[in-house]
């Protein structure tokens, strides 16, 4: 199965769902873009989204596609965010989408899972800046953008983490036991 993108506006929960698959036993693949921010801030000329998006969408589009690489070796792998939210993300900075960015949103599995925001976990910290309303703003681009590029968005509904990860293995036609 191609690697499984789960993603939507910052504070969604996505993190969470991701991690409930890996005590599954499933293979994830954290966020890349909040890895590298907190990689990029350590350094004295870190390449940041708020101060160089396109470099810090160049460094995320070489991790990505590493992570998609690896995720080929493994039956189902599960993404937490993936190429196509580079490409809302410039959207969203009000940068251009190159085409390496848009070829390389292919061989994702064509399903993705899309988590909304939610007011009661969401947490404005140094690596997610923005307001709950600048959230929501990026949830909607990061929708449109998965649409104009092909993929089924499956919008997966607020609940408990073992409901959440109960209805995307039900959507894509696999049971789990002992979820959480």
């Amino acid at each position: 199965m191609r690697p499984i993108i789960i993603t939507g506006g910052p504070g969604a929960g996505k993190t969470t769902l991701v991690n409930a698959f890996a005590k599954q036993g499933i293979m994830t693949f954290e966020e890349g873009s909040r890895y590298l921010i907190e990689q990029q801030s350590q350094l004295d000329a870190g390449i940041l989204p708020w101060t160089n998006l396109p470099g810090f969408a160049r460094l995320c589009l070489q991790l990505m596609n590493q992570q998609k690489q690896q995720a080929y070796n493994h039956p189902i792998a599960f993404m937490d965010r993936a190429i196509p939210d580079i490409c809302a993300y410039l959207k969203v900075g009000g940068c251009e989408v190159g085409a390496e960015y848009v070829a390389s949103c292919a061989d994702y599995h064509s399903q993705v899972f899309v988590c909304r925001p939610e007011a009661s976990i969401y947490v404005q910290d140094e690596i997610r800046p923005h307001s709950f309303e600048e959230a929501l703003q990026i949830h909607d681009t990061l929708i449109e953008t998965y649409r104009e590029l092909g993929f089924d968005v499956i919008e997966v509904p607020w609940g408990s983490i073992t409901q959440r990860v109960q209805f995307i293995a039900m959507t894509l036609g696999f049971v789990l036991n002992d979820i959480c």
